[in-house]
């Protein structure tokens, strides 16, 4: 295996990230850089790249990974965008849930984005001007102040996009009628708050998701894994916090299936139409990494 750049090493030591990480790395991210560079080329203003895949897949790190190898191989700036940090505040969740369905208080699901802040932010970063990145607080279940935003001094060639549900597309109106789960068995008897997300699928969001050049998809092997990857996401976020505000395993669960739905839909239709797939395994490695050709 080539040995990993410095930029490469340092991010597995300070994320404290596991030895075959690096291979991982090399092998299929590096890769990706490379085709991230290739699809610029083909672009007159900023690239923006999705990067869609369900919790725990490893999404965020990727993108750490691509934005350094831009920089440092291919002397690019680049920009992540993710969609965790454009949810609506805690407050105007709360008014949602009041006005149109109690589970829209939960963060996640399409609805409950600033779908306009995303649209603008991305519509900025193409235009070459440096607006600020909002941050969202899980910690308080809120998005953090102003002064917490991230800043970009320059302008950028590459907007990585990153989220769970990012490029999802609206299910057809007949697979909706039966619950996919406890959850909407239970608390959305009527299918009223899963027709609304559907229903922002199919309206707010094309308008976002139409901003973005490329889709990657960091698939994983089953929803099962889901489960157990978020799992060891909080296990992480009690470590750094102390516990405060993190889920516990009954909660995680319910938490999960607000996500159910729509992850288990971009499983089915996502892979044919992504400009580059990767298959993870059980064990978080990657078993294969296919490319659209266009």
């Amino acid at each position: 295996m080539p040995i990993a750049p410095n930029w490469l090493q340092s991010l597995i030591r300070t994320e404290s990230l596991p030895p075959q990480f690096e291979d991982l790395a090399v092998t299929h991210y590096l890769p990706l850089a490379d085709a991230i560079v290739g699809w610029a080329k083909q672009e007159s203003g900023p690239l923006v790249v999705g990067v869609n895949g369900a919790q725990g897949t490893g999404k965020s790190t990727m993108s750490k990974v691509l934005a350094l190898a831009l920089e440092h191989e291919h002397q690019l700036s680049c920009a992540i965008i993710s969609i965790d940090d454009i949810y609506l505040t805690r407050d105007e969740r709360s008014q949602l849930a009041c006005d149109v369905h109690p589970l829209l208080q939960t963060r996640g699901v399409p609805g409950t984005h600033d779908v306009a802040m995303g649209i603008d932010l991305i519509q900025q970063l193409k235009a070459r001007k440096t607006p600020a990145i909002p941050v969202f607080d899980k910690a308080v279940d809120d998005r953090a102040p102003k002064s917490q935003w991230v800043s970009f001094t320059q302008p950028v060639d590459v907007i990585l996009f990153e989220g769970w549900c990012v490029g999802a597309m609206a299910q057809p109106a007949s697979a909706l009628t039966e619950p996919c789960n406890q959850l909407e068995k239970t608390e959305d008897a009527d299918a009223a708050w899963r027709s609304y997300v559907n229903a922002q699928l199919e309206t707010a969001y094309p308008q976002l998701f139409a901003l973005m050049d490329r889709l990657v998809m960091l698939k994983a092997p089953d929803f099962e894994c889901v489960y157990e990857w978020r799992r060891l996401q909080e296990d992480k976020l009690r470590l750094r916090q102390q516990g405060a505000g993190i889920m516990d395993d009954e909660q995680i669960t319910r938490f999960i299936m607000h996500y159910e739905r729509l992850t288990r839909w971009m499983f089915q239709e996502m892979p044919d139409r992504a400009d580059c797939v990767l298959e993870l395994s059980h064990d978080h490695s990657i078993a294969t990494a296919k490319y659209l050709k266009r």
